[in-house]
């Protein structure tokens, strides 16, 4: 379900930056104050995740790999 949100205090430039991005993109200042939302947390998300990853490297670095192209290359020739 949609929720407001109020922010308060917000300096008066970077209000006015707000605005001038959001009318440079065509939109208006509660969409783009949206879309800023949105991309910030999707940002946080995708870092945690090559945080993850970059973690799961390195406690496989020492185990021996099987590229996958060799993986598939014998699946198919065992069918």
């Amino acid at each position: 379900m949609p929720v407001n949100l109020h922010v308060r205090n917000v300096d008066d430039a970077v209000a006015r930056r707000l605005k001038v991005r959001a009318a440079e993109n065509g939109r208006s200042a509660e969409a783009e104050h949206r879309l800023i939302l949105e991309r910030a947390l999707i940002d946080d998300r995708r870092a945690e995740a090559l945080r993850v990853m970059e973690q799961s490297r390195r406690a496989t670095a020492d185990i021996p790999q099987t590229p996958s192209e060799v993986l598939v290359r014998q699946t198919r020739d065992e069918n």
